[in-house]
């Protein structure tokens, strides 16, 4: 199972300036409903052919969300399998940021 980063502490990353990805593995019209600003859109089913989109620094560190953490999960998996270190998924998706962090990110 994949290290998880819980909401707060992911808003916590941000406001602190941490550099980071986030990678969103939803599908195109979850992103159009709710999605985290400069999220770079990659459904799951697409990943093994487009990994290469996050770069070749395998020490990067990545947030993968979906709508409550599953695919995130199988998805973050797939990245450490392909040598990348620094991966978290993100505890209940973007559905626990709208939550926890911010309302006016839509729910679904």
């Amino acid at each position: 199972m994949a290290r998880e980063i819980s909401a707060g502490q992911l808003a916590q990353a941000i406001a602190q300036g941490q550099q980071l990805r986030l990678l969103d593995v939803r599908q195109p019209w979850e992103s159009r409903i709710a999605h985290l600003p400069g999220s770079l859109l990659i459904p799951l089913g697409e990943l093994p052919k487009r990994a290469g989109e996050l770069g070749s620094d395998l020490t990067a560190f990545i947030i993968v969300y979906c709508h409550h953490g599953v695919r995130s999960q199988s998805a973050a998996a797939y990245l450490e399998r392909l040598g990348f270190t620094n991966v978290y998924s993100l505890a209940g998706g973007i559905d626990a940021w709208s939550c926890e962090v911010d309302p006016a990110v839509p729910r679904y």
